[in-house]
């Protein structure tokens, strides 16, 4: 998932060499809101393509003397013939962006290319072809298959044999050593254009926004209208003759054996290192591993752990222990969550379709923001959506830097398939992980139950972008799939807050009181510990304000819709290869990088987990008997050591220590002892 540009001028433009550079600044600056990691271009003229790329953010990468020398350079040799030039702002996904081989463009037989989307059948297509890679990249194998097939069947067959092949998604852009032609290609739509062929100016970026912004904020409206940007659909490619800006866009669904495409030149590609990196850096921030064991120790301090949590006094009703915040059992065992639950009050999918009805039109323009984290809850919202109440969604995902592979893979998936634009905003992922870094590391020093919630703040700037995804693309829909059975008050109480047990359709509704009083003990807390005095400090805040305080305008598709866990599994499992985690046999929170760890130090702390909380409520909704909840919850609160090892090793704290600090910890089913 990143973002990638490009624009080309003909010899007789328009646009002057100025403008040129600082449209294609701009087009860097504003496209590394889908990616900051790393970044890169090529600059093709009629006898090379140059390729300059590094792991420096895009918005830090066009101040610097590499970027406009080698641009420069090229405008100024070729003053009445065309330049091109394509460009990645990349979201890290498949190896480190440290060692620059696995950065974009890419370079593979004769292709110069850029991708956009996870391909995520990469090693099965490599054993295919039984070559060996050259890089971590899932792009790689792309543009390895399009010249493999293309040189024997010819361009389109080798474009749509390729997207036959690959799973997942793909926007690309290519440039080719032995033409002057530019290719761009997509199998969701995620690719926007603009062009002009009289004043000599074409551009490209992922989202129509970028692309309309950066026209608007280069006054260049006389030339190029926003309102006659052209989208490039899902399964369909386009062809610029970049000598004349000629555009051929045609269908991958359409069967034809050739097109021939002009074979004007022969270019040399050079693949520029002034930002080479070393290569000895390791990926383990990057790829989940599943072969950790922690120590002994650790093994059995969680085993003695859970038999002493096995004593624990628990609701005769439902599995909530007598350390849970608040909890109170009447004559018969029975707490005060079962007594006061109120039961799922779903308005029915009539409803949800009756509301939805004014939404639906023939004109492909979305009309709904489905938000989109790779789990399983929203990525079944965005298959009812389209499937099942005609919608067409836009497809929106907040990447805060822990967000796992294995959730972007099922993102790529569900997108492909549908054929749905994904707009991706990405934080500054090595900023909002060393805010992480520090907040833990200063919880660690005095650990603090209430405070948990910090280590996952960084991710509620979600609410605040889905808003102004609503206005930026004057869309009036957005449809969440909040699972209400995962309302989780012990977050509350360990904050000294007494849980409201009212019915509520959204969980972050709590009172302006509560609020207040949530303030107050972090406020307290703070000034207990300084060390939560930090960077970090202004972003939480912001989260704060984002899950509170913002408009959350949306509707959440399990206020009408009776949540199904067996039923939305099979449907995605069966239509979409939905991709689960080796490591649990749950399906929930597999794509949050911070579940696992958060979930041990509740579990061996208070000798419960949100497993318990969500487990409890199945049981209440009759969805499940006590007997399966008791079985699942022994299961799934077993420590996910990779998961933890993965998380420790991405913020940068030490994995031994930590749990270490975290096993000692005074216990709350001891003090009940």
């Amino acid at each position: 998932m990143c973002g990638i540009l490009g624009i080309v001028k003909t010899g007789d433009s328009e646009i002057s060499d100025k403008q040129y550079k600082k449209v294609l600044r701009d087009l860097f600056v504003l496209s590394s809101r889908r990616g900051k990691e790393a970044s890169g271009y090529a600059i093709a003229d009629e006898n090379e393509i140059l390729v300059l790329k590094t792991h420096l953010p895009a918005d830090e990468f066009v101040h610097t003397d590499e970027f406009g020398k080698y641009l420069q350079e090229k405008l100024d040799s070729n003053i009445q013939k065309p330049v091109s030039v394509i460009g990645h702002s990349r979201l890290v996904t498949n190896g480190s962006e440290l060692e620059n081989n696995n950065n974009q463009p890419v370079i593979k037989n004769g292709i110069v290319g850029i991708h956009n989307g996870i391909i995520v059948n990469d090693e099965k297509l490599w054993a295919e072809i039984n070559e060996t890679r050259e890089t971590s990249l899932d792009s790689e194998v792309f543009f390895k298959l399009i010249r493999k097939k293309s040189s024997e069947f010819g361009i389109h067959s080798g474009i749509t044999d390729t997207y036959k092949d690959i799973f997942g998604t793909a926007s690309v852009a290519m440039l080719f050593e032995e033409n002057d032609n530019l290719i761009l290609s997509t199998n969701n739509g995620s690719l926007y254009c603009a062009v002009n062929q009289q004043k000599g100016i074409f551009l490209f970026a992922s989202e129509s926004l970028i692309l309309k912004n950066v026209i608007l904020k280069n006054k260049l409206e006389n030339i190029i209208r926003p309102e006659e940007m052209i989208q490039v659909k899902p399964n369909n490619y386009l062809n610029l003759h970049t000598s004349g800006l000629e555009i051929e866009v045609r269908s991958m669904t359409v069967e034809e054996r050739v097109i021939n495409i002009k074979n004007s030149c022969s270019k040399k590609i050079i693949n520029n290192k002034a930002f080479n990196s070393s290569s000895e850096i390791s990926n383990s921030h990057f790829a989940m591993k599943k072969s950790f064991n922690p120590g002994v120790e650790f093994i059995d301090h969680f085993e003695k752990s859970a038999d002493l949590i096995s004593g624990l006094r628990r609701c005769k009703k439902c599995i909530l222990p007598e350390t849970f915040p608040y909890i109170e059992f009447d004559e018969n065992g029975i707490c005060n969550y079962c007594r006061n639950y109120y039961t799922f009050k779903g308005k029915g999918e009539e409803q949800i379709k009756s509301l939805v009805r004014n939404y639906v039109s023939d004109n492909g323009r979305p009309n709904v923001i489905i938000g989109l984290s790779g789990g399983r809850d929203s990525c079944y919202t965005l298959h009812y959506a389209k499937n099942v109440l005609g919608l067409n969604p836009l497809a929106y995902s907040y990447d805060w830097g822990m967000l796992t592979d294995l959730a972007r893979r099922n993102q790529s998936r569900m997108c492909a398939k549908l054929g749905i634009e994904h707009i991706l905003i990405s934080a500054d992922i090595r900023k909002k992980r060393e805010y992480i870094k520090k907040n833990v590391t200063a919880w660690l020093k005095k650990p603090d139950l209430g405070l948990i919630p910090l280590f996952m703040a960084g991710d509620k700037q979600y609410f605040y972008y889905a808003n102004q995804l609503l206005k930026d693309y004057k869309i009036d829909l957005i449809l969440f799939g909040e699972n209400l059975l995962e309302t989780t008050f012990f977050k509350y109480g360990f904050c000294n807050i007494r849980p409201n047990l009212e019915y509520k359709e959204k969980s972050f509704t709590i009172s302006r009181l509560d609020k207040l009083r949530m303030m107050w003990y972090y406020s307290k807390a703070y000034l207990k510990n300084p060390l939560f005095i930090n960077s970090s400090f202004f972003d939480s805040l912001t989260a704060f304000q984002s899950f509170y305080y913002i408009p959350h305008t949306y509707y959440n598709l399990f206020g009408y819709v009776k949540w199904d866990e067996e039923k939305i599994i099979n449907t995605l499992r069966r239509e979409y290869d939905w991709e689960t985690d080796p490591g649990t046999s749950s399906t929930w929170r597999i794509g949050d990088g911070t579940a696992a760890f958060y979930n041990y130090i509740y579990y061996i702390a208070a000798g419960f987990s949100e497993n318990d909380t969500f487990r409890s409520n199945q049981i209440r909704e009759g969805s499940i008997n006590r007997e399966k909840a008791v079985r699942l919850s022994i299961i799934e609160n077993k420590p996910r050591w990779d998961s933890m090892k993965w998380y420790c090793d991405t913020i940068g704290i030490d994995f031994d220590n930590a749990v270490d600090k975290i096993n000692n910890i005074p216990k709350l089913y001891q003090k009940n002892r």
